[in-house]
């Protein structure tokens, strides 16, 4: 869990500001002195923004592409942007804009001894006031810098550091007389540029100690200037790569500093925003359900993960492409600037000045004619309703910038059902991921909620009959991270996620999703709230599997809403539950179907049941039947002891059945190849080569919003050809498990097409 966001000192920073505010502006024309702001006063006066893209963070390359190790002011248009100009300032002042973030690239523009050429510095300083002196707020930064975006970043920051603080220190003298209108952001999406996880990985990477301490530094740096504002400047500070991802944003450490916000680029959901790849998931012709929850996911983690806990949230960086789907980006606005502004998260839309690009529709990012100040009207409804929704005084700013506490009864209050255990998700085939099943019933339940005191991962809580079926897991529906204690309030979550009669509940224990140690486990008397617990919207269907031929393929015939990623199981009582597991999307008439051999399935098989799990609000069952009709559907076999395990986690997360399906599903049966790994071919990183990899790659390639690889395990699935990670990859290892092949990587003279 995120434990390095500090909270505000609040009395030590208005006495600051109160002897700050003494000071008197002496910049004629400038915008009124302000100098008694807090950092939230600051980002709520901000409001909305715009960036000045491709213009002064632009740098001039040679013939091959390469970046030119000096230029002079034409870099400024080198990108095919005309220069930024007033007319274009007060137009978007006019318009509702109260912030400018300017890129600003520096490299080309620095002498041997990283000293920034005067002129350039000067017309960083004009373009500055073009909004400075209109009253809007200024984000200025470092951009593009190559020496900073370098594939040995883990190792280069002495070399990084002692550039950057040499820029820093002369721009801050520069700009040492603008009040707090003016903000300092330390870097642009610094990251590991040229490796496999540059822009995304599902661990942790090292790098990001290298970033906190740069932006440490630069805080440092910024606070013992000669100014009159280095004090209550607001600095924003990025994550690697500038992040929207949880992962990432987990590992900011922030420094103890009153006047510093967490700088976010949040072009989410990507497949609706930017991606162009219709194979990996990308549409955009409607803003569709599953791209709101996954919206709203993201934002609310950037609530949850800083803003409540008193550090503000810039998002630096957002938008969506214009793909001639103007409604749908309207609507994806709505959702964004609405939750934004409860939340009090100030958002800074991109602007690159392409209004559309048959050869990128990805990058068209352009509002405005920069020359005239004319909106143009392919893009003008976003705009409107932007500023429609900032307008909107019902909508009220940071009115949901906390997360809901709540009253709950002292642990030393309740009965302890369990104490001292440690779990781990390592351990799941020999039960060792979850607590002994300890006895209790509904009546004891009724009326409750469970406290479980925890170190490590959060844990989830589940129930089931004395036969351990019915088995339902719970997510808590809060979490005291100081403490670490995780709540769930039983009594109304088990009755929406519970499939079947209450009276049969007999067992109650917990499971982790990594590893965590359990102090104790507490029933507690239930606060007296409602919360809105998110309903088991698991669909079920009955099969019977009597008339079914050995050579036939199980049919399953799925209708709903159109391109709607989904999944779920086919589940029987095998050696215990078994169940394989299937997933696809909806074709743009909103059908799909699911193709499965009866070899997946024990010889004699007479009855099972289908489940749908991931969007299963937007899809049902359209049919169920046998026949020799073949279609690409990925699946997999897991090996359960339980039976209908229905899990209900946090609304914007997914609904699923013992697998949680934002993790890859990549365990087999003993039935399938299995050859210990040598690195080659494990995909994902369990040790082992066999289908599960093969699952991972092709759900990688199908979805990679969701299923990404990255790190070792996209090494080591890039097993055919130099090409990255395709789908010849799994057919390789496919060969390989067969024998067809001998070893990994396989030779380019392998045939797999």
């Amino acid at each position: 869990m995120f434990k390095n966001v500090k909270r505000f000192v609040s009395i030590s920073a208005a006495a600051a500001c109160i002897l700050s505010s003494l000071r008197v502006a002496h910049l004629d024309n400038y915008a009124t002195a302000a100098n008694s702001m807090t950092a939230f006063e600051i980002t709520k006066n901000m409001k909305v923004g715009w960036n000045l893209g491709n213009t002064l963070d632009a740098y001039a390359q040679d013939a091959n592409g390469v970046a030119l190790d000096t230029y002079g002011l034409d870099s400024e248009t080198c990108w095919g942007c005309p220069k930024a100009n007033e007319t274009l300032f007060k137009a978007l002042k006019a318009k509702g804009f109260n912030t400018v973030r300017i890129p600003t690239t520096w490299f080309q523009h620095l002498d041997a001894n990283d000293n920034i050429d005067p002129a350039w510095l000067a017309r960083v300083h004009e373009v500055v006031d073009y909004a400075y002196k209109n009253g809007m707020y200024v984000i200025l930064n470092v951009h593009h810098e190559n020496w900073i975006n370098r594939k040995d970043l883990l190792t280069a920051y002495d070399e990084i550091n002692k550039r950057l603080m040499k820029i820093w220190t002369q721009v801050a003298t520069e700009f040492k007389d603008y009040d707090q209108h003016l903000i300092f952001e330390c870097m642009n999406e610094p990251r590991a540029a040229g490796t496999s996880y540059e822009w995304w990985s599902a661990t942790p990477v090292a790098e990001a100690d290298v970033i906190n301490k740069l932006n440490a530094d630069f805080v440092k740096l910024i606070r013992g200037m000669d100014s009159p504002y280095a004090k209550n400047r607001l600095l924003m500070l990025p994550g690697y790569v500038a992040s929207s991802d949880k992962t990432f944003l987990s590992q900011i450490v922030l420094p103890e500093d009153d006047f510093v916000a967490v700088s976010i680029h949040a072009y989410t959901p990507y497949n609706f925003t930017m991606n162009t790849n219709e194979k990996e998931g990308a549409y955009h012709d409607t803003f569709t359900k599953e791209f709101s929850n996954d919206l709203a996911y993201n934002l609310q983690n950037f609530r949850d993960m800083f803003v409540d806990k008193g550090v503000p949230v810039v998002i630096g960086e957002m938008g969506t492409s214009n793909f001639g789907n103007t409604q749908a980006r309207v609507d994806w606005t709505t959702q964004y600037f609405e939750t934004t502004k409860k939340y009090g998260i100030p958002c800074v839309l991109w602007d690159n000045n392409i209004e559309q690009n048959p050869k990128a529709p990805g990058e068209c990012h352009g509002y405005i004619n920069r020359e005239t100040g004319e909106w143009y009207q392919t893009s003008l409804p976003v705009i409107n309703k932007m500023m429609e929704i900032m307008s909107d005084s019902s909508i009220v700013w940071g009115s949901e910038a906390k997360i809901p506490t709540f009253d709950h009864q002292d642990l030393s209050a309740g009965k302890v059902f369990l104490e001292n255990t440690t779990i781990d998700v390592a351990l799941t085939d020999t039960y060792g991921n979850s607590t002994p099943g300890k006895e209790i019933s509904w009546n004891d339940l009724k009326g409750k909620e469970v406290a479980i005191k925890y170190t490590g991962d959060v844990p989830v809580l589940a129930v089931s009959d004395k036969d351990y079926k019915g088995w339902t897991e719970m997510a808590p529906y809060t979490t005291d991270e100081k403490n670490g204690i995780a709540y769930y309030l039983v009594d109304q979550q088990i009755p929406k996620a519970w499939d079947g009669d209450l009276a049969n509940i007999n067992h109650m224990q917990a499971r982790t999703p990594g590893k965590t140690t359990i102090e104790k486990m507490v029933i507690l008397t239930a606060p007296d709230v409602t919360v809105d617990i998110p309903e088991n919207k698991t669909k079920k269907t009955q099969i019977d599997f009597s008339k079914a031929q050995a050579t036939d393929n199980l049919l399953i015939k799925i209708k709903g809403e159109p391109n709607t990623d989904t999944n779920g199981c086919v589940g029987f009582n095998g050696n215990g539950w078994e169940q394989v597991e299937w997933e696809g999307k909806t074709d743009a008439n909103g059908t799909l179907t699911i193709s499965i051999p009866m070899s997946k399935f024990p010889a004699g098989i007479q009855s099972g049941e289908a489940q749908i799990w991931y969007q299963a609000e937007l899809v049902d069952f359209d049919g169920i039947s046998f026949g020799a009709e073949q279609v690409a559907t990925t699946t997999t076999t897991t090996t359960t002891t339980t039976t209908t395990t229905t899990t209900t986690t946090e609304a914007s997360t997914t609904t699923s059945t013992t697998t949680t399906v934002s993790e890859p599903i990549a365990t087999t049966t003993s039935s399938t190849p299995v050859v210990k790994s040598t690195g080659n071919g494990d995909a994902n990183q369990d040790g082992e080569v066999d289908m599960g990899d093969v699952v991972l790659i092709m759900q990688s390639l199908a979805n990679p919003n969701k299923y990404q690889l990255s790190g070792k395990g996209a090494e080591a699935a890039d097993v055919y050809g130099n090409d990255g990670i395709t789908v010849k990859d799994a057919q390789v290892i496919q060969l390989f498990l067969l024998r067809t092949i001998n070893s990994l990587p396989a030779s380019d003279n392998v045939n797999v097409n």
